[in-house]
């Protein structure tokens, strides 16, 4: 009985953060010192240097290019199930 009311006491006391890291959470303002006008804080290569890919670059790109090219197959060869479609055959059919 000891053991849980100390366990009571600590959980009452103990200071909740309530998602606030060490630097002040997510909406602290963060310890970048300045902007530096470059995108996504890169800095441009040297002169007649190429940008250098990251690791995830390429699989990115791959999969971007491989969904959209699915996509476009694949919405393009999808079968006709509209009802009107439907109707305007069979309303055809039925003229004949």
């Amino acid at each position: 009985r000891a053991v849980c009311t100390a366990v009571r006491g600590a959980q009452r006391t103990s200071v909740r953060s309530y998602g606030a890291g060490p630097p002040g959470g997510y909406f602290a303002e963060g310890t970048q010192t300045g902007r530096n006008g470059y995108l996504f804080g890169e800095t441009p290569p040297a002169p007649g240097k190429r940008r250098v890919w990251e690791d995830w670059e390429a699989p990115w790109y791959g999969a971007l290019t491989l969904a959209t090219a699915i996509l476009c197959v694949g919405l393009q060869a999808k079968p006709d199930t509209r009802m009107t479609s439907w109707a305007r055959e069979e309303a055809a059919r039925r003229l004949e």
